[in-house]
């Protein structure tokens, strides 16, 4: 029978002889017993760990099949390894203008040794079909983006990568693979911070890249091995924890993001509600890339002052005070505190949690007194 993703990540790294554990075991060891010809993946530690391997299987099994996955110490570790996999040659790498900006100032670091990083507005086709035909290059985009949540069209991306040669990576960390699927619209890989919804639990860092190209797997593994950002045996096993549930968190944090941007959109200290199932100048896009729900992510917008949207994010008793995303409780901060960050000064992002919705939005209605 073929399964859906649902089932198979509830039994990924599951094991069904008898005696096994239901629960995959924690393997500690910087060490494999190997003599003569080493075992593949168990020569060192840096090389595998089953742990990760349980990881990779259910990751693998949301993208659909043919896929592979390589997991690594976080995203930017993932970032990186991808980075210096595609940048041999080629003379710049796109990203998007609002996405997130450590991969943009990461990129910048890593200029010396690949690629000019160069930024374009993903939803200007136009100005994205310019910047591709540059010279050889990557079209790294990211939808929706963080913190506006702006939603690029991943099919007419993926024929204007194509059409000028581009490899193409979308940065899939908001939506997660449940939810969208970019290697259905062309894409080499899909990258994602398993810190955020992946694992869901704001306990744990780990990143990973999804392809269904062999050789970019395997080449993506050897930077992992000598650049020597693993993951760790007990963080891939609260991963792999995580990734069970998340069907049932990402449906019930879509369905509260949701409430709560249209709860906003109403209210008259809001001025901007940014969310994919409610702008409308993409929600068409959305609907089509995101049948499945649009996430636990969105922000909006003050009138006022920076100061305003700090008194506003102090007064929650519920929502808590953070950076991140995705975890089982809701957070929210104002983003521009960030020195790198160019959101405007008043926005401020929010993870919708699995806390009742009515819940959240007294919470919210009440900060917003402040």
């Amino acid at each position: 029978m073929n399964f859906s993703e649902q089932s198979r990540l509830v039994h990924a790294g599951t094991e069904r002889t008898a005696g096994a554990p239901l629960a995959p075991p924690l393997l500690a060891t910087s060490t494999y017993v190997s003599q003569g010809e080493p075992e593949p993946g168990r020569g060192y530690g840096r090389e595998g760990n089953p742990g990760w391997a349980a990881v990779e299987e259910a990751l693998a099994a949301i993208e659909g099949p043919g896929a592979a996955a390589v997991t690594f110490a976080s995203g930017q570790a993932a970032s990186m390894a991808l980075l210096l996999a595609l940048a041999d040659g080629r003379a710049a790498i796109v990203f998007a203008r609002d996405g997130y900006y450590n991969t943009r100032a990461l990129a910048a670091r890593l200029r010396p040794h690949g690629a000019e990083p160069v930024t374009v507005d993903l939803l200007d086709l136009g100005a994205v079909a310019r910047a591709l035909g540059r010279g050889p290059t990557v079209l790294w985009a990211e939808t929706p983006t963080n913190p506006l949540l702006r939603v690029a069209d991943l099919a007419r991306l993926g024929q204007l990568a194509a059409a000028s040669g581009a490899p193409f990576v979308v940065d899939n960390t908001v939506a997660t693979g449940l939810l969208q699927k970019p290697l259905e619209f062309g894409a080499l890989a899909s990258l994602y911070s398993l810190t955020k919804s992946v694992s869901g639990h704001s306990d744990v860092l780990g990143g990973a890249v999804v392809t269904r190209d062999p050789a970019l797997a395997a080449e993506v593994r050897a930077w992992r091995t000598a650049g020597g950002g693993v993951p760790g045996p007990f963080e891939s096993w609260l991963v792999l924890r995580g990734i069970k549930t998340l069907p049932l968190r990402i449906e019930r944090q879509s369905a509260n993001a949701l409430a709560l941007a249209r709860f906003l959109a109403g209210h008259p200290r809001v001025t901007a509600v940014h969310y994919p199932g409610t702008s409308p100048a993409t929600l068409e896009v959305a609907r089509r890339q995101m049948a499945a729900g649009f996430g636990p992510l969105l922000s909006f917008e003050l009138a006022g002052t920076a100061a305003d949207a700090d008194a506003v994010v102090g007064a929650s008793r519920l929502v808590v005070p953070a950076t991140s995303f995705g975890g089982v409780e809701s957070t929210w901060e104002r983003r521009a505190r960030w020195a790198a960050e160019t959101a405007p000064g008043t926005l401020i992002r929010l993870s919708a949690g699995v806390e009742p919705a009515a819940d959240l939005i007294a919470d919210i209605g009440a900060a917003l007194q402040a």
